[in-house]
């Protein structure tokens, strides 16, 4: 399957990307992370502590063990806070 993966705020510049396109055999957002960990060690070290990574599955907000399949758009992000 073919996706779109956006970076927001430091997982962005960590990366180095705002988004990149992929393929991917991955069902849920856990695998996925962990095919993105092994693209640089970039990607390695932003996903280094899941704890502090949010992500949306076109754009609603998912858990990290929810399937992607046929997702067209995975976000990652830090936790958001409110003001």
């Amino acid at each position: 399957m073919r996706v779109t993966i956006l970076y927001f705020a430091w997982l962005r510049e960590r990366i180095g990307l705002a988004h990149e396109q992929l393929e991917t055999d991955a069902a849920t957002v856990t695998e996925l992370v962990g095919e993105l960990r092994t693209r640089s060690d970039r990607h390695a070290l932003a996903f280094s502590d899941l704890a502090a990574i949010r992500v949306a599955i076109d754009q609603d907000l998912a858990d990290l063990d929810a399937p992607i399949t046929g997702a067209r758009e995975i976000a990652f992000f830090p936790p958001m806070t409110g003001g």
